[in-house]
């Protein structure tokens, strides 16, 4: 039982929660109280497993060849590299997972919480179709990255905040984006061996790596010009430098190595943690300047 427990752990992906957790500790910023919130902590619990559970074991299912040939795979890292037989019975732990928390998470939120939650399934299951999946069909791979910001109103569902400008779902979406960019770029021999297309694989490791700096510089842009936040700013600036040394002078159109990816996960994880922080207690990102 407990070896079955750590694989659906493993398959959640944990050195990959920072992500959903980023989104959803957003809204709150600098609510001191909600550390005595049990609906934060549902929330935040809900967003570690649950959430990445079915988000990425749903992914897991329909990927099986090509997470076969994927050095990143088996690890909690980057998830897990399950069999046929583990994935033909993936979906009921899912499901249950699910169904134990849907209840408790209507009981704060009210039903509306049903229509993000269909919004989502929706996105999953335009992005996870075996055939004709938009995971396999670039760029549209891209535009599902908007099923992450569905995160956000969740947020603010349940813990009763104000809403978000849109100017910050609008970088939240560029910072999806170059995520899902990044991850490309680091599985593109493996989506080339197992046959499977992305933006990374059609535009080759050069091109991309250009296009997540691109967006990570108009992202910066917004945090100087639209929220004149410029110590959070001033951060991202920090990892665009790094993204223009990484293509033109350290690693260039190299593979990347599965120890060079395990730190660049463990050094994201920190910067994320840092950024959350920051974001939080000074709610940068809360509202724009007048």
């Amino acid at each position: 039982m407990l070896q079955k427990l750590l694989f659906y752990l493993k398959v959640s992906r944990p050195g990959l929660w920072f992500a959903t957790l980023w989104l959803y500790v957003l809204p709150t910023g600098q609510m001191l109280d909600v550390s005595t919130s049990v609906p934060f902590w549902l929330g935040f619990f809900y967003c570690c497993f649950p959430l990445n559970f079915l988000v990425y074991g749903w992914n897991d299912i329909v990927d099986f060849e090509t997470d076969q040939v994927n050095p990143r795979k088996d690890s909690y890292w980057f998830g897990a590299r399950a069999s046929k037989t583990q994935l033909e019975h993936l979906w009921k732990a899912i499901l249950i997972v699910q169904l134990l928390c849907l209840p408790i998470l209507l009981y704060f939120t009210g039903y509306s919480f049903l229509l993000l939650m269909l919004g989502f399934l929706l996105i999953n299951t335009l992005y996870n179709l075996p055939k004709n999946g938009l995971r396999s069909k670039p760029p549209l791979e891209l535009l599902c990255q908007v099923g992450y910001l569905l995160i956000v109103p969740f947020s603010v569902m349940l813990n009763q905040t104000g809403a978000l400008p849109r100017q910050t779902y609008i970088y939240l979406l560029l910072f999806a984006w170059q995520s899902h960019l990044i991850g490309e770029v680091m599985d593109i021999e493996p989506d080339r061996k197992a046959g499977r297309k992305t933006t990374a694989t059609i535009l080759g490791m050069q091109k991309t790596k250009l296009l997540i700096i691109a967006i990570v510089f108009a992202e910066v842009a917004m945090l100087f010009g639209v929220f004149q936040t410029y110590i959070f700013g001033g951060m991202l600036a920090l990892g665009l430098i790094w993204l223009l040394l990484d293509l033109f002078v350290i690693y260039k159109t190299q593979t990347y190595t599965l120890m060079q990816m395990k730190l660049f996960a463990y050094l994201s994880n920190i910067v994320a943690l840092v950024s959350m922080w920051y974001v939080w207690y000074s709610g940068c990102l809360l509202k724009i300047p007048s």
